[in-house]
C-alpha cells in the first residue's frame, strides 16, 4: 500500500531542507544556444560589390567579416556636418530622455523589489488619556476618574525567503531592467540612423532639384532651336507648343520635389528635438558624404549579442524563466517572523523604567491548500508567457537574420544600379548632344530631340536616386549589424539609480501647511 502523507507534514520538511540548502523555486534560466549559421545567404555572396569609378559614391565597398563596429559609426561618412547633426539629436532628442527616465524607473523599481529581502524596523509611539466615571471602570468610587497609556517601541517583521519566491522577483525585475536598457540602446540606434538617413534624404532631393533645373534650363534652351528652325521651315508650330508642352511638364515635377524637401527637411528638425521653425543642415549635399569603403559584417553569432532588440528579447525571456518561479514558490509554504521590544506605562515619567519593558516574538507559517485552482493556473500561465517569449526571441532572431540579409543584397544591387544608371546618363547625355546637333541641320524631327530629352531627364534623376541609396543602405546595414552600442556608453549616471535604505522622503518633497491655507 502506497503511504500518504500530511500535506502539512511535507511542507514542514521542505521548508527544513529549504532552509538548509537556501533553495530557489522554478527554473533556472538558460541562455539560447548561438546560432551556428555561418552566413546569411543560401549561396557564398561575395564580400565586394561592384564600382561606378566615375561618380561620386561610386567606389567599390568590401565587406570585413568580424570587424567591429564603431560607437560613433556616422563619422565613417566623412561629413562633420552630418556628425554634429547626429550629436545634437542624441542630446536633445526627448525620446532619448523618456528612454533614459524609463530605464531609471526599472532600476529604482527593481531597488525596491530587493527590500523584500531584508527585514523591515519601524518605530511606534502613541499617547492617551481618558477620563470616564468610577463606575465605568469598576469601581465603587463615585466622581470622574482620569487615567492615560503612554507606549514606545520597535517592531520588526521579516518573511524568510525560504522558497525563493521574492529572489525570483528581484531577478524578474533585474530582467526588466535589461529589457528597458536595451530599449534605450535601440532608441539611439534608430534615431542615429533615422538623422543619418534624413540628411542623406535631404541632400538627394537638393540634388534632384538642381538637376531638373538643369533640365529645364535645357528644355527652355531648346524652345529656341525650335523657334530657329521654324524660321528656317525645318520645324512647325507644333513642334513648338509641344517642346513648350514638354517643358511645362518637367517645371511641374519641381514642386513635388520641393515639398518632399519641406517634410524631411521638417522630420530633421523633430528629431533634433527642434520645432519646424529652426532649420540646419542647411550645407548637406551629396558631395558632402564619404561612401565606406570597408564595411563591417558580423557573423551571425555575434549578431545575436549585438542585436538590441534580440538582447531585449533575451532579457524578456529570463524575466518569463524567473516569472515561473514566483508562481512556483506562491504554492509552497510562506513563513513570516515577528518581533518588538518597547514600553507601556500610565506616564512619561514611568516610561522607561524596567518594568514598563514589554516585548513580543511570533512565528506564523501559512500553505495554500484550497484556492480553487488559482495557485495552479497562475503556474500555468507563467509557463505559457515563458513559451511565448521563447518564440518571440526566436521570432526577432530571425527578423535580425532577414534586416542583415536584405541590407547585404540591397548595398549589392545599389552598387550594379548605380553603375547602370552612370553608364545610362552618360550615354543619353552624348545622344541628346548628338540629337541636338542633327535637329539644327534639319536630319532629325523634333519627336527625335523631345524623346532625347526625356530620356536624359529620366537618366540624371535615376543616377542621383542612385548615389543617395548606396549611402542610405549602407547606413541601414550598420543598423542592422547593432550600430557598435557596446563602444559607448549610452546611459546617464543617473539612470541606473542608487539602492536606498531609509524610508523618509527627501525634505524637498515634504510641504508643510503656511499660515492662512
Amino acid at each position: 500500500m502506497i503511504q500518504r502523507r500530511f500535506p502539512f507534514s511535507r511542507a514542514v520538511l521542505l521548508a527544513g531542507v529549504a532552509i538548509v540548502a537556501g533553495c530557489t523555486s522554478g527554473p533556472d534560466f538558460v541562455q539560447p544556444a548561438k546560432p551556428k549559421e555561418q552566413g546569411f545567404t543560401p549561396e557564398p555572396l561575395s564580400l565586394q560589390t561592384a564600382s561606378a569609378p566615375d561618380v561620386h559614391g561610386g567606389a567599390a565597398q568590401t565587406f570585413e567579416p568580424g570587424r567591429d563596429i564603431p560607437g560613433d559609426w556616422w563619422t565613417l561618412f566623412g561629413s562633420e556636418e552630418l556628425t554634429a547633426l547626429v550629436r545634437e539629436a542624441l542630446s536633445a532628442n526627448p525620446d532619448i530622455d523618456a528612454a533614459q527616465a524609463t530605464l531609471r524607473q526599472a532600476n529604482e523599481t527593481l531597488y525596491a523589489q530587493q527590500g523584500g529581502l531584508f527585514p523591515s524596523l519601524s518605530a511606534n509611539g502613541s499617547g492617551t488619556q481618558q477620563q470616564t466615571t468610577g463606575a465605568a471602570v469598576g469601581s465603587s468610587t463615585a466622581g470622574q476618574v482620569q487615567y492615560g497609556v503612554v507606549s514606545a517601541s520597535l517592531s520588526v517583521a521579516y518573511s524568510p525567503d525560504i522558497f525563493g519566491g521574492v529572489r525570483r522577483q528581484v531577478e524578474a525585475q533585474a530582467a526588466q531592467v535589461d529589457v528597458q536598457r536595451f530599449a534605450l540602446e535601440a532608441t539611439y540606434l534608430t534615431l542615429s540612423s533615422n538623422v543619418v538617413v534624413a540628411s542623406v534624404n535631404l541632400a538627394s532631393l537638393r540634388a534632384q532639384i538642381a538637376a531638373t533645373e538643369a533640365v529645364i534650363k535645357l528644355q527652355s534652351d531648346a524652345i529656341n532651336l525650335v523657334q530657329t528652325q521654324i524660321n528656317l521651315g525645318g520645324a512647325s508650330q507644333a513642334d513648338l507648343l509641344a517642346q513648350q508642352a514638354n517643358l511645362r511638364a518637367t517645371q511641374a515635377t519641381l514642386p513635388p520635389l520641393q515639398k518632399q524637401l519641406a517634410i524631411q527637411r521638417n522630420q530633421l528638425m523633430t528629431l533634433l528635438g527642434k520645432p519646424p521653425t529652426f532649420d540646419a543642415g542647411q550645407g548637406l549635399q551629396l558631395t558632402s558624404f564619404r561612401l565606406p569603403e570597408q564595411v563591417p559584417l558580423s557573423l551571425p553569432s555575434q549578431l545575436v549579442e549585438q542585436r538590441p532588440d534580440v538582447r531585449s528579447a533575451e532579457a524578456q525571456l529570463h524575466a518569463a524563466s524567473a516569472n515561473i518561479g514566483v508562481a512556483v514558490a506562491a504554492q509552497l509554504p510562506q513563513f513570516n517572523i515577528t518581533a518588538g521590544i518597547g514600553y507601556t506605562a500610565a506616564g512619561i515619567a514611568s516610561l522607561f523604567s524596567p518594568a514598563s519593558l514589554v516585548w513580543n516574538l511570533g512565528l506564523a507559517a501559512a500553505q495554500p491548500l484550497f484556492n480553487g485552482g488559482k495557485l495552479e493556473h497562475q503556474r500555468k500561465a507563467a509557463e505559457a508567457a515563458y513559451d511565448a517569449a521563447a518564440a518571440k526571441y526566436r521570432s526577432t532572431v530571425l527578423s535580425a537574420f532577414q534586416d542583415v540579409a536584405n541590407a547585404l543584397r540591397s548595398m549589392q544591387a545599389d552598387a550594379d544600379l548605380l553603375r547602370a544608371s552612370v553608364a545610362s546618363e552618360q550615354t543619353a547625355a552624348a545622344s541628346l548632344a548628338i540629337v541636338q546637333q542633327q535637329f539644327q541641320l534639319g536630319s532629325v524631327n523634333y519627336l527625335a530631340l523631345l524623346n532625347a530629352q526625356t530620356t536624359y531627364q529620366n537618366a540624371i534623376l535615376g543616377r542621383v536616386r542612385a548615389q543617395a541609396q548606396r549611402f542610405s543602405d549602407t547606413a541601414a546595414m550598420i543598423q542592422a549589424l547593432g550600430g557598435g552600442w557596446w563602444n559607448r556608453l549610452d546611459v546617464r549616471p543617473e539612470s541606473n539609480g542608487k539602492p536606498g535604505v531609509f524610508n523618509l522622503p527627501p525634505v524637498d518633497q515634504v510641504h508643510l501647511p503656511r499660515a492662512g491655507h
